[in-house]
């Protein structure tokens, strides 16, 4: 470790007159830091503290690796950075890093925050400058996080997707400016090389021509210094860490045909390349301007979802005695509490209607474009909005828990890592500016042979066009767009390989309740026990169970069109219920129960269908009717079973539930593999089985039961309104309460794999076909900057499609 000091001192005159750290001029009053057994002059306390604790964190050879000075380090902010404590202790988040500027930046932050006591894993993405943290809550807060941060000069907050997409912006803005000024140097510049081509036959006048060419430098200036700038800082950052990227020969075919013309406007003699220059800083910034758009769309689908909960509530706290109503902010909302919401407002957490009636909307949420019309006892997700008319509402989980809480966590965690098609294309793009930076080299040797005249075009056109843009943005501009427009329809992706495995599957797994069935008793069939009328002995059934929340109960309610008036209601738990109707004695129940004052069991003329749970009606010394109540299919279920079998994929039920009841389903479905009775662990050994044949098996689930195997298998999905420990443990989350979207998802990742495959294969053969003609001397500098900032629009554009 470093021996650090730091102290107000008189600066010696030999000094240099920045701040080592920030690099701001030096005031008269100045500070020190002792940095490798060094004393460097710093400009304030703040710096000098920052520079003391990155030496004392031995993490001193981060001023030897960094590219830019450090932000101005500020007076710590304990007593405001305590504030993000009042949230909670999570032991996870993600943090939004300002000031990261190279991968320098990224080795300190990640170095520093690792060294704090309680910090199990930090990584800092340099793209997006999001640094996730896993820490001991015991150990470690967010404010000592933040401090950590704060202490070696960076400016660190809790992950806001929204304040990410405001930095995108800014970012876009900066780079539409430096494509207009490279827009307006090209169409000047060629307005003064045109006149130039079209004199072959020796018209123009050498001083009109040299003239003409001094005009083009001074127009070619500001492309090169201003809108070139991102290219040429890239490359030196490149350079210093020993890592050539892809701006390493953007950088040097830029600067080598610019200084190549300069010169040659000099001497008076040689070949001009300023169009070529300025056409092609302005082609390669408009490629990433699209990518970059891709990329703020993305980012704006999360601000979407962040912003769909409101920042405050209005609480009741005297309800029902009295229907006053207090702001708060929904933070502090507790399960039990009740809210008002008004029409036109978003629900601030799950909630249950307590009061009212209206039509909700959960497009945001499901990807359903129709509202649902929604009364007393309806469970809501927070964010849901509220159109028409006001409810009352009791808080079924904080804030901080519910639904979409829980969604955007897992939409944040997406896009932290990368799948192996993208991992392949950054090692093959690594590998190749290496190698094309030395087959540039050759060529210009080769050349200097055959045609000294034609080493430097050629060795140009080599570096223009040899970038491997294409191949590095085939992958992730294809992901990202793919990932928004599920993330519109009702799916979210949160794990890096969703989609690119969803489409290899060969084997789609199914768990029956609450997955391919809706997870509710609903009445199938009502069988007369004699002459009475069906719908007659339904109305008195229902008015038996008027007041019970069985579940049995409620599917004979919603069934009815109305409900006989019923007096001393008496409930057995476990047997039935038994009440009067119009001074008759009912009973609705089990055989046993109702067959006490109805006598012997009859004979019907058909068993209960399998996995239905049959109730019964009766009075005295008379059977009535025979209710079939089971679990409904999913309306859709049998048309996205369909649809993976029309793909070619196998599928397969999983049930918990009894062998009859999963054969049954199974038969409805059109399913051909089938297995009840089965307990987690024995999933979880099924698709293990599947695994070891081979089969790439995606499971669909939406129990806690079902986080094992949902683990398990290659890729899985949980349903929304399902467990969150099920959907914790899934690759993707359909947040409706519909399968459809999951069809959806299987057709846009073989549409997002077909499509990157197609990207991969034109950034290859691309690069196959021009360089070597490049090298040949075939390509002339203009035509490599056009071909390659077409090849990397080309890959976007195409990228782009799967947003529709």
């Amino acid at each position: 470790m470093h021996h650090t000091r730091a102290g107000a001192v008189n600066a010696p005159a030999h000094e240099l007159a920045a701040c080592f750290h920030c690099g701001l001029a030096l005031p008269a009053q100045r500070w020190h830091a002792r940095i490798g057994g060094v004393e460097h002059a710093m400009c304030c306390p703040g710096c000098a503290a920052a520079a003391t604790a990155i030496a004392a964190a031995g993490c001193g050879d981060y001023y030897l690796e960094r590219t830019a000075y450090a932000s101005r380090a500020g007076a710590a902010e304990a007593p405001h950075l305590a504030l993000f404590d009042d949230g909670g202790n999570p032991g996870e988040g993600g943090f939004l890093v300002e000031g990261i500027r190279c991968p320098a930046c990224v080795w300190l932050v990640e170095r520093r925050v690792a060294a704090v006591p309680g910090v199990l894993e930090a990584s800092l993405n340099v793209s997006t400058a999001r640094l996730q943290v896993r820490w001991d809550p015991a150990l470690c807060k967010v404010s000592t996080l933040l401090l950590a941060l704060g202490a070696i000069g960076y400016t660190a907050r809790p992950w806001d997707a929204r304040r990410h997409g405001e930095q995108l912006d800014a970012e876009r803005r900066t780079l539409f400016r430096q494509l207009f000024v490279a827009g307006l140097s090209m169409m000047q510049v060629m307005m003064y090389a045109v006149p130039v081509y079209m004199a072959t036959d020796g018209t123009l006048d050498a001083g009109i021509a040299a003239l003409l060419g001094w005009a083009a430098l001074l127009l070619t200036l500001p492309a090169v210094l201003y809108s070139a700038r991102p290219f040429f800082l890239g490359a030196w950052r490149d350079l210093r860490r020993g890592l050539p990227g892809m701006d390493v020969p953007v950088a040097l075919g830029i600067g080598v045909a610019f200084v190549a013309s300069t010169v040659a406007l000099i001497r008076g003699q040689g070949a001009l390349w300023f169009d070529s220059l300025t056409m092609f800083i302005f082609l390669l910034l408009a490629s990433r301007y699209l990518e970059q758009g891709a990329r703020r769309r993305a980012a704006g689908a999360l601000a979407a979802l962040q912003d769909a909960l409101p920042a405050s509530a209005r609480r009741m706290p005297g309800y029902p005695r009295e229907r006053a109503t207090e702001l708060v902010a929904a933070a502090r909302l507790r399960v039990g509490d009740v809210v008002l919401v008004a029409p036109g407002q978003a629900l601030p957490a799950d909630a249950t209607i307590v009061e009212g009636e209206s039509e909700i909307d959960l497009a945001l949420l499901t990807g359903e474009s129709a509202a649902r019309h929604m009364g007393p006892g309806a469970a809501l997700p927070g964010g849901a909005v509220n159109l028409a008319r006001a409810l009352v509402l009791r808080v079924d989980a904080a804030a901080r828990d519910s639904t979409l809480a829980l969604l955007v966590r897992l939409a944040e965690k997406a896009g932290q890592g990368k799948p192996a098609l993208a991992r392949w294309a950054d090692r093959v793009a690594a590998w190749s500016v290496a190698a094309l930076l030395v087959l540039a080299l050759l060529v210009y040797l080769g050349w200097q042979f055959i045609d000294p005249a034609r080493a430097l075009p050629a060795t140009i056109a080599v570096l223009v066009v040899s970038c491997p843009c294409a191949l590095s943005l085939a992958t992730p501009t294809a992901l990202a767009a793919a990932t928004d427009s599920l993330l519109r329809r009702g799916v979210l992706a949160d794990a890096p390989h969703t989609l690119e495995t969803f489409a290899r599957a060969t084997h789609i797994v199914f768990d029956k309740t609450g997955t391919l069935t809706l997870g509710r008793p609903h009445l199938r069939a009502t069988v007369p026990m004699g002459t009475a009328d069906a719908e007659g002995l339904l109305r008195i059934a229902a008015g038996l169970e008027a007041g019970s929340a069985h579940p049995l109960a409620a599917a004979i309610r919603a069934t009815a069109s109305g409900a006989a008036h019923a007096t001393g209601i008496d409930e057995l738990p476990g047997q039935g219920v038994e009440g009067s109707v119009g001074g008759i004695r009912y009973r609705l129940g089990s055989a046993a129960f109702v067959g006490a004052i109805a006598g012997p069991a009859p004979v019907p003329d058909c068993a209960p269908a399998p996995g239905a749970v049959a109730l019964w009606l009766g009075h005295a010394g008379a059977w009535l009717a025979r209710f079939d109540l089971a679990d409904a299919l999913r309306p859709e279920a049998a048309e996205v079973v369909r649809r993976f079998q029309a793909a070619g994929k196998t599928v397969v039920l999983l049930s918990g539930d009894a062998v009859p009841a999963a054969q049954a389903a199974a038969a409805q479905l059109g399913i051909a593999q089938a297995a009840g009775g089965q307990l987690p662990a024995d999933k979880l050994a099924y698709v293990r089985r599947l695994q070891g044949q081979g089969a790439v098996v995606a499971m669909v689930g939406d129990g806690v039961n079902d986080a094992a195997v949902l683990r398990g298998a290659d890729v899985s999905f949980a349903l929304g309104g399902g467990a969150a420990l099920a959907q914790l443990h899934a690759d993707g989350v359909l947040l409706g309460d519909s399968l459809a979207p999951l069809a959806d998802a299987a057709d846009t990742a073989r549409r997002t794999l077909r499509i990157i495959r197609q990207n991969l294969a034109w950034a290859c053969a691309y690069n196959l076909a021009a360089i070597p003609a490049a090298a040949a001397g075939l390509l002339d500098p203009w035509l490599s900057g056009i071909g390659m900032a077409a090849s990397s629009a080309i890959v976007v554009v195409n990228a782009l499609r799967l947003r529709t």
